[in-house]
């Protein structure tokens, strides 16, 4: 009978392209994986990875069973699921993804949520911009809160639900002195000197695009990902920053912040877990703290009232 734990190992070994890589992700040595994917090799009869330069790669029969390992592995997290829901109380682990840019606004308010409603609930939490839903896919983590840009097209991964959470529209950020609060015609930065993230980044990307549509190809002398350092050489009147709203503390002082008005760039926030049929409660629990997070931010932000959080599951 084949181990889910080998079927596992492979599926992991496959993504991340090294033994020594898997390792790593699974907190074991590359012995113990090396060992177990023997085992496996053993189970099959067949070599299941050959040599791929520096990686290794899938064999033909090793493709074919990593595609019932992953209807195997999803039935398996199918009735994980099930048996939760039955017994109906959030479990004691679980492992959340999220951006750096969200944490001061809604992953830090829904952990402290999290911890005052179900205290016997132990989260860990991964900050980073890479690679959220791979990681979700390969069950690294349990949630994931990511984002998209949405103009740029993406369709999430297959097994994977998507929980839309916020709109998050990029402002115009620049040192409190340089200009008013009125809304900024996205073609008026041409002449700007701006700090924005790498182009290869989903943020990056988005901004280049939307100064094309405007007519213009932004003059980018400070590149990084770091928001924190893009205001502060925008509170230093060096840059121009372009930044979502959510990552920007309505407190932070020297700096003056403007919607675009004519190419606004939005992310869609968003919360996802693996797709059963069956609600987990325990992501049910963190997706809730998260919602609940995000209305908490958007009444603190935004004059009038407040607008919910989004909801159609066709937004992704």
């Amino acid at each position: 009978m084949l181990d889910v734990r080998r079927l596992h190992m492979l599926k992991t070994v496959a993504a991340r392209g090294s033994i020594a890589a898997a390792a790593q992700a699974l907190g074991l040595s590359a012995g113990a994986v090396s060992q177990q994917l023997s085992a496996l090799r053993r189970d099959v009869g067949v070599d299941l990875l050959r040599p791929d330069g520096r990686t290794v790669a899938l064999t033909e029969p090793g493709r074919v069973l990593l595609e019932h390992a992953d209807r195997i592995l999803a039935a398996v997290q199918e009735a994980e699921s099930a048996v939760a829901a039955v017994k109906g109380t959030v479990g004691t682990t679980v492992t959340l993804a999220a951006l750096p840019s969200t944490i001061a606004q809604i992953v830090a308010p829904a952990l402290d949520e999290l911890r005052s409603q179900h205290p016997q609930l132990t989260v860990t939490c991964l900050v980073t911009d890479q690679a959220q839903l791979r990681e979700l896919t390969l069950g690294t983590v349990d949630v994931v809160l990511g984002q998209r840009y949405h103009h740029l097209p993406d369709t999430p991964p297959r097994g994977i639900a998507v929980s839309p959470l916020l709109d998050d529209p990029l402002l115009v950020v620049t040192a409190a002195d340089q200009a008013d609060e009125r809304p900024v015609a996205l073609r008026e930065l041409a002449t700007h000197s701006l700090a924005v993230p790498p182009a290869t980044t989903d943020c990056g990307k988005a901004i280049l695009h939307a100064c094309h549509q405007a007519g213009f190809t932004p003059t980018t002398h400070y590149v990084t990902a770091d928001i924190a350092a893009q205001l502060t050489l925008a509170r230093a009147g060096l840059a121009t920053a372009l930044v979502p709203r959510t990552a920007i503390d309505p407190a932070t002082p020297g700096i003056r912040t403007a919607p675009i008005e004519d190419h606004p760039i939005l992310r869609l926030l968003f919360a996802a877990t693996r797709h059963t049929e069956t609600e987990n409660p325990t992501t049910t629990a963190v997706i809730a703290a998260l919602r609940t997070a995000t209305r908490h931010h958007i009444a603190a932000t935004r004059p009038g009232p407040a607008p919910h959080p989004l909801n159609d599951p066709d937004a992704w």
